[in-house]
């Protein structure tokens, strides 16, 4: 906390590399405030994070399962894919969200806040949402473009955009990865991103303590 308060105090970026746990976990709302609070510059993410993200601002559900109630939804396991052909339908997430179908998520706030993101396709990808960069190469010269200038990186919850940022990021960049599994620590290091600070914990404990840090706090209506 007190670092990414420096980085911002001296105009830096931060860098947010994020898998779609945050939604699972109903940590979804804690980057947004970290979004809304000039704390993200930059975030680099996946298919998936896009996709449950969205799902839950139109659906209330990630993976068809309620956020608040905790329960499966009727019809649950489709609404990804609804989610996916709502935005296919707007023309793009920013499309979506000026036109007033998204209001609310990660990706409304990214779109509001100016926020620069990269989401790089996966050949297991549903859908893919029409934002995601499908050519991997393609992908990673954005990333490449994106990383420049970055103070501070912050990854969570996902082994491969966490190791693939590492692999872009100089070593003069503070690094912290958070994930519950162990492994995702260690292969980032052993990869080369040796200045890796390693958190092993649930991302959404971490992020709900982090706000608290940054004097953040929720509004009533986020829990």
């Amino acid at each position: 906390a007190e670092s990414m308060k420096q980085v911002r105090r001296e105009q830096g970026r931060i860098l947010v590399v994020a898998g779609p746990g945050l939604v699972h976990t109903d940590a979804a709302r804690f980057l947004v405030r970290l979004i809304e609070a000039d704390y993200v510059q930059v975030l680099f993410a996946g298919n998936g994070l896009a996709v449950h993200d969205i799902e839950s601002a139109l659906y209330g559900t990630s993976l068809g399962v309620y956020l608040d109630k905790k329960i499966r939804a009727s019809e649950g396991h489709e609404h990804h894919l609804w989610a996916i052909n709502a935005v296919r339908r707007a023309g793009s997430i920013k499309q979506a969200v000026e036109s007033g179908l998204i209001g609310k998520g990660i990706f409304y706030s990214c779109v509001k806040k100016g926020v620069d993101f990269v989401l790089a396709g996966s050949i297991r990808d549903d859908g893919p949402l029409p934002d995601v960069i499908t050519d991997t190469l393609q992908a990673q010269e954005v990333m490449r473009e994106k990383v420049r200038g970055v103070s501070l990186a912050l990854m969570m919850a996902t082994t491969l955009h966490a190791i693939a940022t590492g692999n872009l990021l100089p070593a003069t960049v503070k690094t912290v990865c958070v994930d519950i599994n162990p492994a995702v620590v260690t292969k980032l290091t052993d990869r080369g991103t040796f200045q890796a600070i390693g958190l092993v914990t649930d991302v959404e404990p971490f992020l709900r303590e982090l706000c608290q840090c940054l004097d953040l706090e929720l509004a009533a209506t986020d829990g």
